[in-house]
């Protein structure tokens, strides 16, 4: 093994999971302002680095936020090629966001304080 490359790895992996976690109510908060399709929001995503993802990702992603009801799809036709999947939040997934907005600083605060809590006591 090289030196460093289990470090590395293991921080890659961190990044994964820690974006899948949230990946799903950052994209309900990009769908806040108003329909976006789903290349706009990669491309939304990929504006804070560690959010970027891939087709292979967002498309499944929004196919599952749609059968639970949390998005809403309408096709539209674009001046610049075929036809575009629109996605809007519906009344649940604004209830979702806004539960997971409530959530997030909290659930931010209590990592936090394993993070910074001197080793073997509490912060």
């Amino acid at each position: 093994m090289v030196p460093g490359e289990a470090r590395s790895n293991a921080a890659g992996k961190v990044a994964v999971q820690l974006r899948k976690g949230v990946l799903e109510y950052c994209v309900l908060a990009l769908l806040r302002g108003g329909p976006r399709y789903g290349v706009e929001i990669l491309d939304e995503l990929a504006a804070v680095s560690v959010m970027t993802t891939s087709q292979g990702t967002i498309y499944p992603l929004l196919s599952r936020l749609r059968r639970d009801g949390l998005v809403d799809t309408e096709l539209r036709e674009s001046a610049t090629g075929p036809a575009r999947r629109y996605y809007t939040l519906t009344a649940s997934g604004r209830a979702a966001l806004a539960e997971f907005t409530e959530d997030w600083p909290r659930f931010r605060d209590g990592v936090d304080h394993f993070l910074t809590a001197s080793p073997g006591g509490s912060a």
